[in-house]
């Protein structure tokens, strides 16, 4: 049996197949925690408090997904530069107050020791864990939170509002009950609420250490202009304060080494500051194993920072990755990950990234440039454009035969799939295609063949494309772009870096970008942004979008897009399932019969690799745009032996 043919069995059995997790025990006393040998000399010169004294009174024990582990070793991966944070945010960096379970199928306590829901879904009241501590050793106590929502609140740092925290009745209000107990208030339900925290979006809120970044706030530090003056890149403390903590919903703690954290690893090497990144244990973590071992168990972590994918690929060859799927898990490598296994020390493992889609075409609805958009929002255009794509010759040639012609929408293993959404206008149908094009008054073309618009202006249309994740696009837009020729599209190719044209496309000052869509499985409800112009990351509409967090700013959507809006409000004001679900169904149906994103192709899922004697990983292992897998459970990976 082939290792994609087991990879589409596992998936088509369900997202349940993750079945991997046993209940830990509670150790007996806090005399029953021990620690990693690496800290006994710092403890015995006094330099490090015993274990007993850097855990918390409660802290959290952590299920096992396989086995206890043992103490020892470095893990390491590989990273690109310009954008490629989420390489280390995934792996190290998803504690949040509350997590989903490994097989995603519920929200379990995490930071935060326990919490309460009011019967309305207006009010969540979270318990931290007493005597918690930061990777500096200092408290980390309500007080940080409440200084997230001072920031949060503050327009001078926080110009817009991030939609998982505003209510249609207004921002969030937090308030600290005591030193380990903090409210949040919404005017109306939030439905989505809980489940928005335990996503990767939720590390807002835990992510400002108070004591450390006060420093750097004009209204806690009087001698800030000192700092300032030190800090060649910032011109006021705003840009001071953004440069050491990040903007509101960027925390980079990934830039600044000296910045704590409550992560499994703390950063000494940061990202850009050298050829490779470091984060090595933090010895404050305030999780531990069913027999009261603190947790992590592997020492450090490290990313080499390399100039493409296909240095990464060497470096799996050479037994130089440890775990990874990020950039080579594509079909086109599997042949040769299979030949160098022995080399590598390494095996497969499934990785179930099944969202909406793939690989999208996302033309900007909120084009500047008014021939160009009046010509995108109609969607007899979207529709030709469509029907002028051959899906599955981009699924032979560049997929290898691995994925399915479907348009955005949810994944077959979605409890909202609906086969209609997924095979609308994907029939590979050039004759309907010109059709449509002539229809709508594109029927005059210039010598080349190509259409021209009512200005008589050639229309050319000009997508951004980055090559990551292992999905090919560069290599996906130039088949398109030759789909597009047949029927007189001038459809232009425009290859960069990743962080540069994400710039461009969310300040709308592009024709179009190629990219993929959550909202495949249940992470539809919390990551609809395919379905409808909501978050930071909306390439086809970001105008809108703008609008929908602040109608004061941004664009005013037309009414079929406002529509979109108030299906979704009906999901998130209310607590009840069944009412979500309706009004769910109702915003896919909606969005889908627009065409507001066209669909390339559907994963059965992809595949990464893993050191021989890694254990405590998940396999298969669930990822989405919002699920920062496998982030939550890193924690417990070792090394069989104790180091790679």
């Amino acid at each position: 049996m082939s290792f994609m043919t087991r990879t589409r069995q596992i998936w088509v059995s369900g997202v349940a197949a993750i079945s991997l997790i046993a209940a830990g025990a509670i150790p007996a006393s806090a005399q029953d925690y021990t620690q990693a040998p690496s800290f006994d000399e710092a403890v015995a010169a006094g330099d490090l408090p015993p274990v007993q004294e850097r855990l918390p009174a409660n802290p959290l024990v952590f299920e096992t997904l396989d086995s206890i582990g043992e103490y020892g070793g470095t893990l390491r991966r590989a990273i690109l530069g310009g954008g490629d944070q989420h390489n280390m945010v995934r792996l190290i960096s998803n504690e949040n107050l509350v997590r989903w379970s490994a097989d995603w199928s519920e929200v379990k306590t995490n930071i935060a020791e326990s919490y309460e829901v009011s019967d309305d879904a207006t009010t969540f009241t979270f318990k931290l864990r007493e005597g918690m501590r930061w990777s500096d050793g200092e408290p980390f106590t309500a007080d940080d939170i409440m200084f997230w929502y001072e920031v949060f609140s503050d327009e001078r740092l926080t110009p817009s509002k991030h939609p998982m925290y505003v209510g249609g009745s207004g921002p969030v209000e937090v308030t600290k009950i005591d030193d380990t107990t903090v409210e949040f208030k919404f005017g109306e339900p939030n439905g989505l609420f809980l489940q928005n925290m335990a996503y990767g979006f939720g590390y807002y809120v835990v992510n400002y250490p108070r004591h450390y970044l006060e420093q750097f706030h004009a209204d806690y530090n009087d001698d800030v202009q000192a700092l300032i003056d030190a800090e060649p890149a910032a011109n006021d403390w705003v840009s001071l304060f953004n440069l050491k903590a990040g903007p509101m919903h960027t925390p980079l703690f990934w830039q600044n080494a000296d910045r704590p954290t409550l992560h499994p690893w703390h950063i000494v090497e940061a990202y850009g500051s050298t050829d490779r990144m470091v984060a090595e244990r933090n010895p404050y973590y305030w999780k531990v194993d069913a027999d009261g071992q603190q947790l992590p168990y592997i020492d450090k972590v490290t990313w080499d920072q390399v100039e493409d994918a296909e240095s990464i690929l060497l470096k799996a060859f050479n037994g130089e990755i440890d775990y990874m799927a990020r950039h080579i898990g594509r079909p086109a490598n599997l042949a040769a990950l299979t030949d160098n296994q022995d080399r590598g020390n390494y095996g497969f493992y499934q990785v179930g990234d099944i969202g909406a889609s793939q690989a999208a075409l996302m033309l900007n609805l909120n084009n500047p440039d008014p021939v160009k958009n009046e010509i995108v929002n109609t969607l007899e255009f979207r529709q030709a454009l469509s029907h002028a794509i051959d899906r599955q010759e981009i699924i032979d040639l560049v997929y290898l035969g691995v994925g399915n012609a479907r348009q955005t929408s949810p994944h077959p293993l979605s409890p909202l799939y609906n086969e209609e959404w997924s095979t609308q206008m994907t029939e590979f149908d050039p004759d309907k295609a010109n059709a449509l094009l002539d229809g709508m008054g594109l029927d005059q073309k210039d010598g080349d063949g190509f259409r021209l618009g009512p200005d008589g202006e050639r229309l050319t249309l000009v997508f951004l494309v980055a090559d990551v994740f292992g999905f090919q696009y560069p290599d996906v837009m130039e088949l398109v772009s030759g789909y597009a020729k047949d029927v007189g599209l001038d459809i232009q190719v425009r290859a960069s870096d990743r962080s540069r044209l994400q710039e461009l496309a969310s300040a709308a000052e592009h024709d179009g970008y190629i990219w993929n869509c959550p909202g495949g499985l249940v992470d539809a409800y919390t990551n609809p942004d395919c379905y409808l112009p909501r978050g930071q990351a909306v390439y086809w509409a970001p105008k809108w979008a703008a609008w929908g967090v602040d109608p004061s700013t941004g664009e005013e959507p037309p009414a079929n897009i406002k529509a979109l809006f108030d299906s979704y409000a009906k999901v998130t004001s209310s607590a009840d399932p069944a009412v979500q679900e309706a009004a769910m169904i109702e915003l896919i149906e909606n969005a889908t019969g627009q065409l507001l994103t066209i669909g390339l192709m559907q994963s059965d899922g992809a595949f990464g690799i893993a050191r021989n004697n890694l254990r405590n990983y998940p396999d298969p292992m669930p990822i989405a745009g919002q699920l920062w897998t496998p982030a939550p459970y890193t924690a417990q990976y070792y090394f069989e032996g104790g180091a790679n």
